[in-house]
């Protein structure tokens, strides 16, 4: 067989050249992922149903969205979420109000509170035993007696009274859509956000989510929800976690 021959300068270059690939080479593979092509995600992605998807539960979904998890949008016009849902990617979509809950393992409400008892009598069997983010507020001169019922009794108790057997957690009350929007995820000390509930699991899930949207939970018994309610100081302006801890008393 004959052999090759290769003249010594041709050598010379030729090893050069090979030593240049396998450095260009490494540097390539040790080269990290730009920022903008990273996706964020969760650690445990969840199958989220979103009842009320107007500016509060379309923002919060949205960033649950991003963070890795399957989110399904439903309102009562659900058609005219589908172009929100279409920029979002194939981990949004969108349904009905009873499509939603059967999707979600979680559930979020994000609607007038007033909204209560009608959800509960139209979807109580295919919500027990699910995880409630219940989001809505309150506000006696939009949602009258049911929410003059809630700031008398509690809003925890009285959310229970039309949602019975559900694993509910209030969160994502007291910050605005706009702070939502323009906090999430901020450098140095996050915004905090108050969950109040007292099923462990439930608890758990819902300061996870809290997390994976971007902000830091303090969590507090569902006895204590009427301390973030319409009318406290810290209702509607964003408050840093640090802050929101020596507010509420709370060591996490």
């Amino acid at each position: 067989m004959a052999s090759l021959f290769i003249p010594r300068a041709s050598r010379r270059k030729f090893l050069r050249l090979s030593v240049a690939g396998i450095v260009f080479g490494s540097l390539l593979i040790q080269q990290p992922v730009p920022v903008f092509a990273q996706a964020k995600s969760t650690a445990t992605p969840l199958k989220i149903g979103i009842v009320g998807s107007g500016k509060l539960g379309g923002t919060v979904g949205s960033l649950w969205v991003k963070a890795g998890h399957e989110v399904m949008f439903s309102s009562r016009h659900p058609e005219q979420l589908k172009d929100m849902a279409s920029k979002l990617g194939p981990r949004a979509r969108v349904g009905t109000v009873p499509e939603a809950i059967a999707f979600g393992d979680v559930i979020l409400l994000a609607v007038p509170y007033s909204a209560l008892p009608q959800i509960g009598r139209e979807n109580g069997s295919a919500l027990k035993g699910k995880i409630i983010v219940d989001a809505s507020n309150p506000v006696v001169r939009r949602d009258g007696q049911v929410a003059e019922e809630a700031m008398a009794n509690g809003i925890g108790a009285t959310s229970l009274k039309y949602l019975p057997g559900t694993r509910y957690v209030r969160a994502f009350n007291p910050v605005g859509t706009a702070a939502l929007e323009n906090e999430s995820h901020r450098a140095g000390n996050p915004i905090g956000m108050p969950v109040a509930g007292d099923d462990a699991q439930a608890v758990k899930v819902a300061t996870q989510l809290v997390r994976d949207a971007g902000f830091e939970p303090v969590v507090v018994p569902l006895a204590r929800a009427s301390e973030f309610a319409p009318g406290t100081p810290i209702f509607g302006k964003p408050t840093p976690v640090d802050e929101l801890r020596k507010y509420l008393g709370a060591s996490r």
